[in-house]
This record gives structure tokens, C-alpha cells and sequence, in this order.
């Protein structure tokens, strides 16, 4: 169970916090908003209703489900599929009992706007996977942009210089490890950008080394804020998905990547 020793969580570096308004009573809202983007500017953003809890947010803060030419329902996290989409702004145990219960097809039905809808029995799964995915991706883009560092040497200088904007640990890391490169950090400045230590990923080091492409990959530091806040974004809204604790709707994943969802009737 996570733990405020072993995973804070510390994604404060996110530099883009949606603000969130009240649903419409359409799936598709697309009320505008602002957010603070990476360059410091007001930027537009759009907002989405949960089709479960009509609770709004952003397409970061939501979860797009798209309906396939034949009828069947699957995860779109990169909110690119073709076609109609709806929202969900709930955790996986939220999920799942709404699926097995038949209240997310009555959801969908009426966001598609069709009852020829199939919805696969494992869907939380699916977007588990997705959402997990989605991160190692993202961790491997990062890498090959070269905005990463691994390496316990390397991330120590990087750390202790102010260089290090997040810093990630393997869920095998040693606690020792882990220690040493979070004190190195807090001397760099860590504290100053919202982090008391590093953050603790939710995959061994073999799952983190394919990602990346290299060997043996026990910590990773990206030193470049816009990179971090991608990352930061990628693991929290994993993190918020699958906690059973937390789910999308609000809690310690959730308000750390700036996502915590507004229901109707709340100011």
C-alpha cells in the first residue's frame, strides 16, 4: 500500500492546472476554460463531464472511452480515436462495479446515443494497461529526446547542481538508493519545486529499463521542467486510475497532477 515514505507522489512540477467548472449535462461538453501552460500564458482548454458522475475536468483529468464502427466500446487515453467518445472521471473499483452492474452501459447508451453497444467485461483492465502503457511511452520519448538521465552518478550530480526537475525510483529500488539521491535533490532545490523526495514508480527496474532502452534502470531524472510535467501528467493519471483510494475523482494522485474532478453543485 502506498505510503507517504515509499511514494509521495510529489508531481507538483505539473505546470499546467486546468480549472474546472460545472457539466452541462452533455458528455461532449466543451465549455471553454483556461489553464496555466508550460510557457507561463493563459491557454484555452476545453471541458469534459464523467458520463458516471457527471463530475467535469479536462481531457487530462478525464478518461475517453471511443465507439467502434461495430458497436464495441474500447479506451482512447490519447483521446485520438475517430467517432463519437464519452468520458469517465472515476477510478477503477468505481468501474468496474458500474460495468458489472450495467450502469456504465446505460451511461454509454445515452452518451452514444445507441443501445447496440458492446462493453468488454475486463474494460477496467483495458484502460489499466492503456493508461501504463501510455507512461512507458512517454518515458521513452523523453529518453530519446534527451531530457533523462539514469544512472546513480549521474542523476547525484544532476540532483545536488538544481538540474533535476523529477526524480523517479524503481518499485525494486533499494531504500538506501533511494535516500541518497533524494538528499541529493533536496540539495539542489527540490523543496523549492514541491518535491521532499523522489518519486516511486509503479513498475520494477526491468519494466523501466525496456521503456527506456538501456540496462538496468534503477532511478531516472528529467531534467527539463516541460519534460517533467509530461511525465508527472502520464504517472498521476495512471496512479489516480488504478488506486482504489483515490480514483480520478480527487485524492493525493489526483490533486498532485492538478485534476481533481468538480461535480455538479460545487462551487
Amino acid at each position: 500500500m502506498r505510503n507517504k515514505q515509499n511514494d509521495p507522489l510529489g508531481l507538483t512540477t505539473i505546470a499546467d492546472r486546468p480549472e474546472h467548472k460545472r457539466g452541462t449535462g452533455s458528455p461532449r461538453d466543451e465549455s471553454p476554460s483556461t489553464s496555466l501552460g508550460l510557457n507561463g500564458k493563459v491557454a484555452p482548454t476545453q471541458v469534459r463531464s464523467c458520463v458516471l458522475t457527471r463530475a467535469t475536468g479536462t481531457r487530462d483529468s478525464l478518461i475517453r472511452l471511443a465507439l467502434g464502427p461495430d458497436g464495441s466500446v474500447a479506451p482512447d487515453v490519447g483521446a485520438r480515436a475517430p467517432g463519437r467518445g464519452a468520458w469517465i472521471g472515476v477510478g477503477r473499483v468505481a468501474l468496474d462495479a458500474a460495468n458489472a452492474k450495467g450502469k456504465l452501459k446505460g451511461a454509454l447508451a445515452r452518451a452514444f446515443k445507441s443501445n447496440e453497444l458492446t462493453i468488454p467485461a475486463d474494460l477496467g483492465q483495458r484502460i489499466t494497461d492503456a493508461l501504463r502503457q501510455a507512461t512507458l511511452d512517454r518515458l521513452g520519448l523523453e529518453a530519446r529526446g534527451g531530457t533523462l538521465l539514469s544512472g546513480s552518478d549521474k542523476i547525484e550530480s544532476a540532483a545536488r547542481s538544481g538540474q533535476v526537475h523529477l526524480l523517479l525510483h524503481a518499485a525494486d529500488a533499494s531504500e538506501d538508493g533511494n535516500r541518497k539521491l533524494d538528499a541529493a535533490w533536496r540539495v539542489g532545490g527540490s523543496e523549492q519545486r514541491g518535491h521532499q523526495r523522489g518519486v516511486v514508480f509503479p513498475e520494477d527496474r526491468p519494466i523501466l529499463s525496456m521503456a527506456l532502452g538501456r540496462e538496468n534502470v534503477v532511478h531516472v531524472a528529467l531534467t527539463d521542467p516541460a519534460a517533467a510535467a509530461r511525465v508527472s501528467r502520464a504517472i498521476a493519471r495512471w496512479r489516480a486510475f488504478i488506486d482504489p483510494d483515490t480514483g480520478l475523482e480527487g485524492g493525493d494522485a489526483a490533486r498532485a497532477s492538478g485534476s481533481t474532478l468538480k461535480t455538479e453543485g460545487q462551487e
